[in-house]
């Protein structure tokens, strides 16, 4: 009985803590505003331009490069 209880007692937690986070994440979604006006300055996202990409890009083959070429020397030496 008192096993039952308290695999009870943590379901009605966990279910709390589940409502509670949805409604904290829903109340943040709608507390932000949104404007409606247009400039004529457009701003672009960092992601969205080519030069951001090639860079990353750049990067992730000299890491690759690296991390194979460092594992193919290992010098292990057996004495016999």
């Amino acid at each position: 009985m008192k096993n039952l209880l308290k695999t009870a007692g943590y379901s009605l937690l966990s279910f709390w803590l589940t409502l509670l986070t949805a409604a904290y994440a829903v109340a943040q979604e709608q507390g932000v505003e949104v404007s409606t006006r247009t400039t004529t300055t457009r701003t672009e996202q960092w992601y969205t331009m080519p030069w951001v990409w090639i860079a990353g890009g750049a990067v992730f083959i000299l890491l690759l490069v690296a991390l194979m070429r460092g594992s193919g020397s290992s010098s292990t030496s057996k004495s016999d």
